[in-house]
């Protein structure tokens, strides 16, 4: 048996917290290599796994292989196969299942811009579902939610603001996206050269983010140059560079295909241009949306042909079993389902689940590994990474604790465990809300007052009570307070999933960007008594506030930020974190109009093709200290196919520890072409008054853009490359004061890539 490897890792920049002998992070043997070699470049171990599927396939019936195909894959006992359910979840945490440690929601954890967190947090999300899993295992525990097949990340590109799901995404940038889905794909899966540690998913595949109404019947029209600009990058990323295992469609259609049957995206690009190796499955119930909702078959054994032949292999759903009539129909060949089914085996021989106890290093986790200290540790360290500053006006936060007697802390997400976690999230052992972190840091020095102000989205807090029924104590906690801290926001019973219990708004997406209810009255309430306010922001998507953004002198968008959040709020609040997110996000103004939202083209959508200025852009965010960039130079003046290296000195010039984030943008000066993107990023964690040089490698890719064809290509011409701490935008400079470095380059002859 070999050695258990979870002696070190990345958590080690993060606490130094031993627990059972081991600390919880990337495996020892990937720190002992910079580059380890993964399960996915094994390609012996893959063709030994490979064989293997394919003879066990070999003995079974056609019943037996169609029975494999369905998310709750049944036990065949003659063959020694166990029952599999395929089903689980991990979007920021092992989720409903039992006790795990809750991350924030993936939105927040966007706002890091940071890929080294992601790979850490995904490592420590994959301890835990081993953990669990073998645990669940020893109990002879195969129920929906207790597999290593973990249906995440969501790589959906966040394109407009209403859509109640995006905040289960990494924001609106196809550059962005993918990297930190990378990075937390491979967390995920592991360094193992023979075993995946858990199956990762990229989903859902593709075009594909609202209106949640209408999902099962809608057909999201889309350009190629759209759809492999904006909307496939990240799921290219993901197979090719994370080698992501599982891949899973969309509900919708995609110009007049259904995702989950398409032969364009499952067989053409996923599978053909891209080489995808793994499986395919389908969302929840979605394949009987191809004759109930989309009307392009007529009927269940049609349905279930279309989406095996185009390359899904496993239903999330039971309308699978109708593949045995469809072969008797002559709808579908055998040969199509054998196939499925050996690509469902190959992915059960990479995770281990054919080996005899102890082979797989993964088996050795105890289950104590979940909720440890550790895992606590660094659910608080990404919180605090995850908090974007959005005003600071005079330099109100840091509040100085000494000199308080009184806070108020007013507002229906201040005490709103639901506002902490988001959807997708597991249970965690203790929630600490806004008020409680603000409570547990004053302690007994300092009195905390609190009203919840006004229900979230209702007029009233009490069933009988009258319109407005807090109001009253809302103006006694300020007249009694030196200093409110209002807590608003939405939380996952106003935004998500279509069908999700507790949704109130347009089946989980929202009917507009403001602050629902009297949110914003009770904000002017306590704006009006003339304390000092400051405005925390709990929300998985933009708000558009700017009747805060004039009258309140801090904000403060603290996302959904896990179990730990309202701790890192008020270490935040107090001075002892220094905030360092940005916006993954653009936050619209409410004078904006936003494109229809069935409307897929990307005119007038996310930063990259946004023609008016935003109220806070993409890529910002304010910090207590201060960082100033010099030395900004390029590597050559021309642009081909080996790329270009920017280098920079970054220095804090004020008084806080923190990470500035540097950040990389190419704009293409010709006519029809995006605002400046994202093509950069990197983390540089810096002491007062320490400086450090920093490189980043733009490959020629940076400077590439999608033709009405699809294809990509570097066209000949001048580029503009900015680097600095926001987005080259004229509203980031207005808010910030300062704006990138910028240089111009040529490139003399165009190339494809």
């Amino acid at each position: 048996m070999r050695p258990a490897r979870y002696n070190g890792g990345r958590i080690l920049h993060v606490c130094a917290l031993f627990y059972c002998g081991w600390i919880i992070g990337l495996p020892m043997r990937g720190r002992e290599r910079k580059d380890p070699v993964r399960l996915k470049d094994n390609k012996q171990r893959i063709d030994e796994y490979k064989k293997r599927a394919r003879e066990l396939v070999a003995r079974m019936t056609l019943e037996e292989k169609v029975s494999q195909m369905l998310h709750d894959a049944p036990a065949i006992e003659r063959l020694g196969i166990p029952a599999y359910n395929w089903w689980n979840e991990a979007l920021h945490g092992v989720a409903r299942a039992g006790t795990a440690t809750v991350f924030p929601q993936a939105i927040g954890m966007a706002a890091s811009f940071d890929e080294d967190m992601m790979q850490t947090v995904g490592d420590a999300v994959s301890t835990e579902a081993r953990a669990k899993f073998n645990a669940q295992r020893k109990y002879d525990d195969r129920d929906i939610y207790k597999g290593l097949t973990m249906w995440s990340p969501n790589v959906n590109i966040f394109r407009d603001p209403r859509w109640g799901r995006g905040h289960e995404t990494y924001g609106e940038d196809p550059y962005l996206t993918g990297r930190l889905g990378v990075r937390f794909v491979q967390g995920m899966q592991g360094d193992d050269p023979d075993y995946l540690k858990v199956a990762a998913c990229a989903k859902h595949f593709a075009v594909h983010s609202g209106p949640e109404e209408l999902r099962h019947e809608f057909d999201a029209k889309v350009s190629r140059q759209d759809m492999f600009e904006t909307y496939l990058p990240a799921f290219r990323a993901l197979v090719r560079e994370a080698g992501v295992e599982t891949v899973m469609g969309a509900y919708n259609r995609v110009n007049g295909e259904p995702c989950c049957g398409s032969p364009t995206l499952l067989r053409d690009i996923l599978r053909g241009e891209w080489g995808f190796d793994g499986h395919v499955v389908s969302d929840c119930w979605a394949i009987k949306d191809f004759y109930m909702g989309h009307c392009v078959t007529a009927n269940a054994q049609q349905s279930v042909a279309l989406a095996v032949s185009s390359g899904c292999d496993i239903n999330c759903g039971s309308l699978f079993y109708n593949l045995i009539q469809a072969v008797r129909e002559g709808l579908i060949e055998e040969d199509k389902i054998t196939q499925a089914c050996e690509r469902l085996f190959t992915t059960r021989m990479k995770l281990g689940m054919f080996e005899q106890p102890g082979k797989v290093p993964y088996d050795d986790i105890p289950y104590d590994a979940v909720d440890s200290p550790a895992m606590r540790a660094l659910d608080l360290d990404v919180a605090k990474r995850t908090l974007v500053l959005l005003k600071n006006e005079g330099g109100m936060l840091p509040l100085d604790k000494s000199r308080l007697n009184t806070v108020g802390v007013i507002g229906p997400n201040a005490n709103n465990r639901k506002a902490l976690v988001g959807n997708y999230e597991g249970t965690a052992s203790r929630y600490v809300t806004v008020l409680e972190g603000i409570q547990d840091y004053l302690g007994d020095d300092v009195r905390v007052l609190y009203s919840e102000g006004c229900h979230l989205h209702k007029k009233n807090v009490s069933g009988l009570g009258r319109t407005n029924d807090r109001l009253a104590e809302v103006k006694a906690v300020c007249a009694a307070s030196d200093v409110v801290v209002a807590v608003m926001g939405l939380d996952a019973g106003l935004e998500g999933e279509e069908g999700d219990e507790g949704n109130e708004f347009a089946s989980g997406d929202k009917p507009d960007l403001r602050l629902p209810g009297l949110q914003e009255q009770i904000l002017k309430a306590v704006c009006d008594s003339g304390k000092p306010v400051v405005l925390v922001l709990l929300s998985g998507s933009a708000l558009a506030v700017d009747w805060a953004q004039e009258h309140v002198p801090a904000i403060l968008q603290g996302w959904y930020p896990g179990a730990q959040g309202g701790r890192a709020i008020a270490e935040t609040l107090f001075g002892d974190n220094c905030p360092e997110g940005k916006l993954p996000v653009t936050f619209y103004s409410a004078k904006q109009t936003l494109p229809e939202f069935t409307d897929y083209a990307m005119k007038g959508r996310t930063y990259r093709y946004l023609d008016s200025a935003p109220l806070y852009p993409f890529g910002y965010g304010l910090s207590y200290t201060t960082f100033t960039f010099s030395n900004e130079a390029v590597s050559a003046p021309e642009v081909t196919d080996k790329g270009v290296l920017v280098r920079c000195t970054v220095k804090n010039t004020g008084s806080y520890a923190s990470r500035a984030t540097v950040q990389v943008y190419v704009k293409a000066e010709r006519p029809d072409t995006p605002n400046a993107q994202l093509k950069g990023l990197k983390k540089v964690a810096l002491a007062p008054g320490e400086e450090r040089e920093v490189t980043v490698e733009l490959a020629a890719d940076a400077f590439a853009l999608c033709d009405e064809t699809g294809e990509r290509r570097v066209e000949p011409g001048t580029y503009r490359v900015y680097v600095g701490q926001s987005q080259p935008d004229g509203r980031s400079a207005e808010l910030l004061g300062f704006a990138p470095a910028a240089f111009r380059l040529t490139c003399r002859e165009g190339f494809s890539l």
